[in-house]
């Protein structure tokens, strides 16, 4: 009964990354053609030979499926309208607003963040444990029929279905060992399981032993710019040295809007001519980094190449590059995920795996969902720690997430 629910939700959201990737790829080479302009020529003649030959251009002749369903061209044009939108409150940011921030008091700040991670969680509590809690209004008694109900509040929420199978099979074990006979005590159970999925040691930015190098990847419109700009900024605040890296150099303005963020924060920036490879904007980062003796190196890199194969060959030849030239380097490889795709954050996570070393998520946008259920199936489906969530626009709103936190905020009462 329970899979042939959830294979019913699935139809009704059977929209592929692939699809979506192909064709934000045919928008965004529209704006290339109308907006291309040069800055500066990559310097090839700083590299060996092995150098030119790991950075020679692909030839992108992909051609992209005019016939799409019409779902997926409106979940297009709202990441796009989503990525616009960030874009345009890079504007509204005061860098001394930011600064007077971070030197409040410790205590004050940390009631802040939570009292803002609540607040961002709403939505979800609304939708997941509002609805919990009338189910358990509404028993007297721990039977059958209440693990089947919690079931289905649980995959509606967008948890996923192995993990609410998962859930449920710990929630039904817990309740038999600690002989819970009380509905209410239920709720707080499912509350410490919750914290148990989400726990971890990794879920903290590794950043020692300096230099570090954080590399970013994501598809377009899920905030990855906002997200490197914010990261920048408290690194920059807590004293560190960073440079930023503009490896997407096929979406148009994409560097540009990371020059933003980069004037913001005081840092400086490594960029290429819009169309260029990006793995020589990486190369030449790299010899940046070095030379400035940098703590930290944040790299940005293309959303979407066309398709899944053109974003794996481009993404491993950055590796190779990164691997060659910064062995030394503490790495991280952080995937960035619109909380508000909800299940389809999955299919995100499962193509960026098979190109990209992960070490983490970047969780954004969930404020404005009710889909941050999604964070238990990232975590226990793909084993991937959470390390950051965005909670709102300002840049304390950039999280460091802590699943203690995270399931007191998604568990509490309004």
């Amino acid at each position: 009964m329970l899979k042939k629910f959830w294979n019913s939700l699935n139809k009704k959201n059977d929209n592929t990354n692939e699809e979506i990737m192909e064709k934000d790829d045919l928008k965004a080479e529209e704006e290339n053609l109308e907006n291309a302009n040069t800055d500066e020529d990559i310097n090839a003649n700083d590299m060996n030979e092995d150098d030119k030959e790991v950075i020679e251009e692909e030839s992108i002749v992909e051609s992209v499926e005019e016939n799409i369903e019409e779902n997926i061209e409106e979940n297009i044009e709202e990441a796009s309208l989503n990525d616009n939108v960030e874009a345009g409150k890079i504007e509204e940011i005061s860098l001394n607003q930011a600064e007077s921030d971070m030197d409040e008091e410790q205590p004050q700040k940390n009631l802040g963040f939570f009292a803002k991670l609540k607040e961002g969680l709403s939505k979800t509590t609304q939708n997941l444990t509002g609805k919990l809690d009338e189910l358990f209004k509404g028993h007297i008694e721990i039977d059958e029929e209440l693990y089947e109900e919690i079931e289905e509040i649980l995959i509606t929420g967008d948890v996923g279905f192995e993990t609410t199978l998962k859930i449920v099979d710990m929630l039904r074990k817990n309740v038999k060992k600690k002989s819970i006979q009380d509905v209410k005590e239920v709720r707080e159970e499912l509350k410490l399981i919750v914290e148990e999925i989400l726990s971890g040691d990794d879920s903290n930015l590794k950043l020692e032993p300096k230099p570090a190098i954080l590399v970013i990847v994501g598809v377009n419109g899920v905030g990855k710019t906002t997200s490197i700009g914010k990261i920048a900024m408290r690194l920059k605040s807590e004293g560190k040295s960073v440079l930023l890296a503009a490896g997407d150099t096929f979406r148009a303005a994409a560097a540009e809007q990371l020059e933003v963020w980069a004037d913001r924060a005081g840092v400086e920036l490594i960029k290429h001519q819009e169309g260029s490879d990006p793995s020589a904007v990486i190369f030449d980062a790299i010899s940046g980094a070095k030379a400035r003796n940098t703590d930290v190196l944040i790299c940005d890199t293309a959303g979407r190449l066309h398709n899944k194969k053109n974003l794996m060959q481009e993404l491993a030849k950055i590796f190779r590059i990164i691997d060659r030239e910064y062995p030394e380097a503490t790495k991280e490889v952080l995937l960035v995920i619109d909380a508000t795709t909800g299940q389809n954050a999955i299919n995100q996570v499962k193509i960026f795996k098979e190109a990209a070393p992960l070490t983490g998520i970047i969780l954004t946008k969930l404020d404005g969902t009710a889909k941050g259920g999604v964070v238990l199936s990232i975590k226990s489906e793909q084993q991937l720690p959470i390390k950051l969530i965005g909670v709102g626009e300002k840049i304390e709103d950039l999280q460091d997430f802590n699943a203690k936190d995270f399931a007191k905020a998604l568990f509490s009462s309004n």
